[in-house]
């Protein structure tokens, strides 16, 4: 950054995270500009943040017209959603202004410990899971970063923390240079983002960067089977399993009910409200975790028994004429709908689709037989899907939530659960996941 008394920064992106930034970049001392494409029908309420801030906000057609020029601006902001090689940020990069990430920035302002957990699914549940632990342990703590608080407004609250629980995504990870958590978290990786990614490598590199400056004095904690993946790491390796197979060599691993460290039972699952072996291991790198800070495993695990967990995880909506109905609309990818396939014991009617991502389904089709009965096909990838699996069960095209929903109870019988674990993220059609899981929810609701 340049030594003038006051240095120029630019944020791209204007809503909460870069807002955040650009709000803690003037508390710093900089003087701001916002940029945003968008037009002003869609940022009125960041217009008012801004002026209300006295940020300087360059939106629209202005925005994406803009002329940077080397010297205009001594660093460059991004928040999470935006991509370095979109046109944008690609203006500041050719003008040779540096472009950091707004966690790597917040990162730099921050002084609190923070446990850093990724992975491509389970990330935001095993961030609420630490954040619960760490507060009813008296350990003053935050579920943020990717995950609902950016670490800008963290800072800016002005609230002093013992330990942050921080979800990192590829996205925000992508633009870390000093970045360095005591303590990381791997929970799994599957092909995800090739809509943003040109192929499932870079995603993955992408991704572990987040042991890129740790060293020897700080942690891993990892799922054993990604270990070969990953190669040597720097930091001491934690490992952690649900495979019964892999119990022996895993740090902490879960099986018959029973919590798991070094072969000594630490907890059981029988008061917990989670469900699933998925969430089982995000349970065992939640307690990894707060070991490693400290905290003793009864406190933990009656931490956990209080736990509720979120809405569109597995969460079972209704039961209907004998049929369970439950909305994973959570699940934006391939691993996580095979997970939720695996986590259940009833015959399943699947709910599945929505945008296309360029993700390759091919692999289902070994999660099916024994486990799903029935296939109902939605959104922008829904004939596709239809066509490829059709062959192998009875499998229909909705034309939209409240035509699936009814769908799936004709083709289903009392005993069965009705998922939706839609595999591919909700763009095509909602605003997110939330909205759909609230669509299948009233769907369902009003059988």
């Amino acid at each position: 950054m340049s030594d003038s008394i006051q240095p120029r920064i630019a944020v791209l992106g204007a809503v909460r995270s870069g807002l955040a930034a650009a709000r803690l970049a003037q508390r710093k001392g900089s003087a701001v500009t916002l940029f945003d494409e968008a037009d002003t029908s869609k940022l009125s309420r960041s217009i008012d943040a801004a002026a209300q801030a006295g940020i300087k906000l360059v939106h629209g057609a202005t925005a994406s017209d803009a002329v940077i020029q080397p010297g205009d601006f001594d660093l460059c902001i991004l928040s999470p959603g935006f991509d370095l090689a979109w046109p944008l940020p690609a203006k500041f990069a050719a003008a040779g202004i540096p472009l950091t990430g707004e966690l790597e920035f917040a990162a730099q302002c921050c002084s609190f410990p923070m446990v850093a957990i990724t992975g491509t699914n389970g990330k935001s549940t095993t961030t609420e899971i630490l954040a619960e632990i760490f507060n009813h342990c008296g350990k003053r703590s935050l579920p943020c970063g990717n995950h609902g608080t950016a670490l800008s407004e963290v800072l800016l609250s002005d609230q002093a923390y013992d330990v942050l629980s921080l979800e990192v995504s590829s996205f925000q990870l992508e633009t870390i240079d000093t970045f360095h958590p005591h303590i990381s978290m791997w929970l799994n990786f599957a092909a995800d983002h090739l809509d943003r990614y040109p192929d499932e490598k870079t995603y993955f590199e992408a991704k572990r960067r987040i042991f890129g400056n740790q060293t020897s004095a700080d942690y891993a904690i990892v799922n054993i089977q990604e270990l070969r993946r990953l190669g040597d790491l720097a930091p001491q390796v934690i490992s952690f399993t649900s495979q019964p197979e892999h119990c022996a060599q895993a740090t902490y691993c879960f099986r018959d009910g029973k919590f798991y460290h070094q072969g000594e039972v630490i907890g059981s699952s029988e008061h917990l409200r989670l469900r699933g072996r998925h969430n089982m291991e995000n349970v065992l790198a939640a307690i990894a975790a707060g070991s490693l800070i400290g905290l003793d495993y009864p406190a933990m695990f009656e931490a956990l028994a209080t736990y509720v967990p979120p809405k569109h995880r597995c969460e079972l909506v209704r039961i209907w004429e004998g049929r369970e109905f439950i909305n994973d609309s959570k699940a934006t990818n391939l691993h996580a709908l095979e997970s939720c396939i695996r986590s259940l014991d009833a015959p399943i009617v699947l709910i599945v689709g929505g945008k296309e991502k360029g993700l390759d389904y091919s692999p289902l089709a070994a999660s099916l037989p024994g486990r799903v009965k029935a296939m109902v096909t939605l959104g922008e990838i829904g004939p596709a899907l239809q066509a490829q699996f059709a062959s192998q069960l009875p499998c229909q095209i909705a034309s939209d939530m409240d035509h699936a929903v009814a769908l799936a109870a004709d083709l289903s019988t009392p005993g069965d659960s009705i998922v939706l674990s839609p595999g591919t993220s909700s763009f095509d059609r909602y605003s997110g996941y939330a909205e759909r899981g609230e669509h299948f929810r009233s769907a369902a609701l009003s059988l």
